[in-house]
């Protein structure tokens, strides 16, 4: 486009519609409002109230770069460096899953137990301490701890360094006080916990392929593949969570659609009780959770 011509926000917002469209993306109205936002710095109000405001150059440079970008479906989250969750904003790259909506009925489910157990309790001399496996961006923990305040601590940990090296620079960000340990799930844990977390790979290696372009080539495949069946690590997690559980501990773990049974008879095999499935917002089994004692 001539360099010279004024670009008003409503023409920048429906190119960038029309270019997202035409490459296929979904949901391109609403990215290309999210990157308008990111580079402009202007909310849905002023928008609305000056839609013919022009853009300066460099606003109108980037927007371009960073549509072209998206239309080759790089994550709209990999070019913000950022991701909404539980109200909180996290740091996210090629190096963590994105968090996903459907993962935060995880960390509601572990703060409805805490919440729960610690009115049972009543006040407690030490604090309830947390696992989250698995971390990634260490957006589960974080948000737990965070919601939880100072009545809870614990640790995340993850096989990949570069996850955890993104996990440390969200607890930096969000103020929030959490021990980071690389391990492969329970090689390197050596403490107990009151609550084990995770959200570990469970995608079908065979299913990988057709993932959504975006998940398939952009988040790191160690995050999502779970081997032949998807149940690996959830065989692992159940067998070797009860060294790492306090007497009447939780183990909680994000699932597919389609693996509530089979997860659940897992735990139950290993011992477990009291054990649940809580759905997600689209009704769908989300969440297994069962305790220990």
């Amino acid at each position: 486009m001539n360099r010279n011509k004024k670009i008003s926000l409503e023409l920048a917002y429906r190119l960038g519609t029309e270019r997202l469209e035409k490459a296929g993306v979904p949901d391109s109205g609403i990215d290309a409002w999210y990157l308008l936002e990111y580079v402009t710095g202007i909310g849905r109000a002023a928008y609305y109230a000056d839609p013919g405001r022009e853009m300066d150059v460099t606003q109108w440079d980037d927007y371009e770069r960073f549509i072209d970008i998206r239309c080759r479906r790089v994550p709209l989250q990999h070019i913000t460096g950022e991701q909404e969750f539980m109200g909180l904003r996290f740091h996210v790259n090629k190096n963590v899953l994105i968090p996903r909506q459907d993962t935060e009925i995880l960390a509601e489910t572990a703060l409805d137990i805490l919440e729960k157990a610690d009115k049972a309790h009543g006040s407690r001399e030490k604090k309830v301490r947390l696992l989250d496996m698995c971390t990634g961006s260490g957006c589960i923990l974080l948000s737990v701890l965070h919601y939880f305040g100072d009545r809870a601590e614990g640790n995340g940990s993850d096989i990949s360094p570069k996850a955890l090296e993104t996990a440390r620079e969200n607890a930096d960000s969000l103020g929030i006080n959490a021990e980071f340990i690389e391990s492969d799930l329970f090689e390197n844990i050596t403490e107990k916990y009151f609550m084990i977390l995770s959200n570990p790979p469970y995608i079908r290696s065979s299913e990988i392929p057709k993932l959504q372009e975006e998940v398939r080539l952009y988040d790191p495949i160690e995050a999502l593949d779970g081997k032949e069946d998807g149940l690996y690590f959830y065989r692992r997690i159940a067998a070797e969570s009860p060294r790492h559980l306090e007497t009447g501990g939780y183990l909680l773990v994000e699932i597919g659609c389609d693996q509530a049974k089979a997860v659940a008879g897992l735990m139950k095999e290993q011992g477990f009780k009291d054990i649940c499935v809580k759905k997600d917002l689209a009704g769908l089994d989300r969440v297994v959770c069962g305790r220990y004692y």
